[in-house]
Parts: C-alpha cells; structure tokens; sequence
C-alpha cells in the first residue's frame, strides 16, 4: 500500500538520517537503477551536502580536528537534527551543543565553545548591521537618566563566555597562524561577537567589561550592568569601559532603549 504524504516525508527523513525502510524502498520506482541504489544516491547527496554546509559554517572547529574527525561529528549531528529551513546558513544551531555532548569530542574541552563561537560568527554575518550607539546619541539625555538607561546589542551580536582562552585558539587556527602553542590554563575569556562592514568580528573583553555587557544584554540598566562589571572586576570602570564600548559601535542605537 502506498504510503500517505507525511509518512512519506518521514520515512525519506528517517532513510536520510541512516534508518533505512523497507516500506520506502516499495514505493521507490527501480528501472536500470534498483530503489535500494536510488535512496543511497540520495542520502549521500543530503549527507554531502549539509557535511560541506556544517564545514562552511564551523570552519574553526574543522580546523582543530581536521576533516576526517569533523565529517564524523557532522554525520553525528545529521542523525539527529534535519535543516528545519531551506538556507543552509540557518543549518547548525544545535551544533554546538552536540559537539559539548559527544563522546569522543570531550577530550578536547574548549572545542564547544568554539563551535559557539563559530556559530555566532555566522549568525552576526548575516545579520544586518543597523545603527550603532553614539555619545551623540547621549548629548541630549539628562545626566540623573544615564544611569537608568537600558542599552541593547546589535541585532545578531552576543556575547561568548569561555573558561579557555578561546581567542588564541581561533587565532592560532586561522590560515597562516604560528605554530605556536595556546596555554590552556591561560585564563577564562570574554568575546562580544559584532558585524563590523562587511564581515563578522570579536572584540575581547576583561571580566569587569564581560560582566557589564552580559548584564546589559539581559535589559539590566547602566547603573546595575556597572554594579555587576565592579564585582566580576573591583577595577572596572564605568566610564572607560562605556567609552570604549562605544567607539567600537557595540551597542545598538534604539530610541526605545534611550527613553529611559
């Protein structure tokens, strides 16, 4: 009996994913070619697909366990997670925290934060850029309001919070790098991920400045984002750290956050 449309559908997820079935292979038309042949024709194709497309968009990641390692983790992956959209950019959301979960893949601690890292990377890339925050944004405002403001992100921007030092090791990856080695034990690290242009960018963080900007992405206000900046760092400083986040353009420039 032929099967109805949404068991179909689901019996070519299944088959793709690596379940094959029998019921599917009935419906499947052979001619010089067998139905079993046509279906691994197809799951390779799929699977070749979204493997170069995972590649594409965690290429750090590619690079720390190369090819071989990374294909295995992307099959993995698929096994479990279809693209839910047709633009395969939008593909690997949950990746990250497959490769925190993965067996094999715990030996190397770091490397699901750099699949997050990687990940943010893409998201913010095909984010638009907006309008950023400037002090001029700020001229007009009432010096007793500052403290109450609420200040965003950019639209796709976010903040990565690693026990690694996250940005050596996505620096030492990069073509042409030194072979120098990272220290692993050379601290935690803070990255606000940022479209910069035409591209995707980070901007490194101490703990004061990491602390502030997480609390702020959470719609805390100034005045409470600096209070949580001065615990992570007794130095901090509200307005050094606020100018400086400024001239990087790290924030958004919305009306409605400004009011206060």
């Amino acid at each position: 009996m032929p099967l109805a449309l949404p068991d179909l559908q689901a019996a070519f997820a299944a088959h793709v994913t690596g379940r094959d079935r029998a019921d599917l292979v009935a419906c499947i038309v052979g001619d010089t070619i067998s139905a079993d042949a046509r279906l691994r024709i197809y799951r390779h194709h799929v699977s070749h697909s979204l493997s170069a497309a995972l590649a594409a968009t965690f290429p750090t990641v590619q690079a720390l366990v190369g090819e071989g390692f990374f294909r295995t983790l992307a099959w993995g992956f698929m096994a479990q997670t279809l693209p839910g959209q047709p633009v395969l950019a939008e593909y690997g959301a949950e990746f990250p925290a497959f490769v925190a979960a993965d067996e094999p893949a715990r030996d190397l601690p770091y490397l699901a934060d750099i699949a997050w890292l990687d990940w943010a990377l893409n998201v913010v890339f095909h984010s638009p850029e907006g309008r950023r925050l400037a002090a001029a944004d700020l001229a007009g405002i009432a010096a007793e309001r500052l403290p109450l403001l609420s200040i965003s992100l950019p639209e796709g921007a976010s903040l990565i919070r690693s026990r690694y030092p996250i940005d050596r090791i996505w620096n030492a990856s990069q073509p042409g790098a030194s072979a120098d080695t990272v220290d692993l034990g050379a601290g935690r690290t803070d990255l606000l991920v940022l479209r910069r242009g035409d591209d995707a960018a980070f901007i490194v963080l101490d703990a004061g400045e990491g602390a502030f900007v997480a609390a702020l992405a959470e719609g805390m206000s100034l005045e409470t984002a600096a209070e949580k900046g001065m615990s992570a760092e007794p130095a901090f400083d509200l307005s050094t750290a606020f100018a400086r986040l400024l001239t990087l353009k790290a924030f958004a420039a919305s009306q409605h956050n400004l009011e206060g």
